[in-house]
């Protein structure tokens, strides 16, 4: 889409706060308003409405809108975060393997700076599995880049927790 219209959207977002949680309708009909410009099979339409749902407290309206984005063919930064969102609504409906399967595959995909919330949407995933030293060392290895010192060891922490010693 062009850039006027991304530029609409982020400002649509931007007021997000602005509505209380009784207005959450009022907010998805701006999407939809926007969405109504997009050409019929653009994978943006379900992907900006699938993110208004989800913020409006309705992961199970909006599995079914991510999962039609990514079908069409969503990819790129905002596919990554189309995956983030929908594996994060998959746990929330009681589907956290399913969020596991999709994110998993994002760990090896090049690096970019949703790496870290890839991370931590997968630990939330495999903690909800009861796979906490898993998630816990993911987290770790996330966080240790970004430690002004003992980077080293957290990430070796990290591993320990899922590494069976010798």
């Amino acid at each position: 889409m062009n850039r006027d219209w991304e530029d609409r959207v982020t400002a649509a977002w931007a007021t997000f706060d602005d509505y209380a949680e009784e207005d959450a309708a009022d907010f998805r009909a701006v999407i939809d308003t926007l969405v109504a410009e997009l050409p019929a099979d653009s994978p943006l339409g379900p992907f900006e409405r699938a993110c208004a749902w989800d913020s409006t407290g309705h992961s199970d309206r909006a599995v079914p809108l991510y999962q039609e984005a990514l079908a069409r063919g969503l990819s790129g930064y905002q596919g990554r975060r189309a995956k983030i969102q929908l594996s994060s609504s998959l746990r929330n409906v009681g589907r956290a393997e399913d969020g596991v399967k999709l994110l998993t595959p994002e760990l090896d995909a090049s690096s970019d700076e949703l790496d870290d919330a890839i991370r931590a949407t997968l630990a939330l995933c495999l903690s909800s599995l009861g796979r906490d030293r898993e998630g816990l060392s993911l987290v770790l290895g996330a966080l240790a880049p970004h430690l002004p010192r003992y980077q080293r060891s957290m990430a070796n922490y990290a591993r320990a927790l899922v590494t069976p010693e010798a």
